[in-house]
């Protein structure tokens, strides 16, 4: 199973460059995590919040291969716990087919990214700032991967 991260915005700060990478190298390579960053739409005079919102996900739908198991970060989504990821990853594994998850930008994801996912997952009810997304959410891969090889990690 191969793991894609589709995040809108780039140019992240050093610090969650290296927290990602801390633990997407830590992830075998059957696994091989990959973070796609898509651009901002554009926001101002000329573009409201939701035209830049269609945009992101129009990038988003576009990267996203038709055979991907889709998973949306929404605050709507349903709340796991590290065990239940765990499961979740086992179940995708199983299913043969490669994961496609889900970052939107300041303004969330578009409707149609939403309507495209199979899960919808909150993180947290608290509002966490983007670039932290991706450091907890490979952390969280991580761990839920290191449950299923019986590794101490999450002890």
């Amino acid at each position: 199973m191969r793991i894609q991260l589709l995040a809108v915005g780039g140019k992240m700060p050093a610090w969650v460059q290296q927290g990602y990478q801390e633990y997407a190298k830590r992830l075998p390579r059957e696994l091989h995590p990959r973070l796609v960053e898509l651009s901002l739409g554009g926001r101002g005079k000329k573009n409201s919040s939701r035209e830049a919102v269609e945009q992101e996900g129009q990038q988003m739908l576009a990267a996203i291969p038709a055979s991907h198991h889709v998973v949306a970060l929404d605050v709507e989504g349903e709340a796991w716990s590290t065990e239940a990821l765990a499961r979740h990853m086992e179940n995708w594994r199983m299913s043969g087919r490669d994961l496609s998850l889900l970052i939107g930008g300041p303004d969330g994801l578009a409707a149609d990214c939403l309507a495209r996912a199979q899960q919808k997952w909150s993180l947290s009810a608290l509002t966490l700032p983007h670039p932290l997304v991706r450091v907890v959410l490979i952390e969280q891969i991580y761990r839920a991967w290191t449950i299923l090889q019986n590794h101490p990690y999450h002890k």
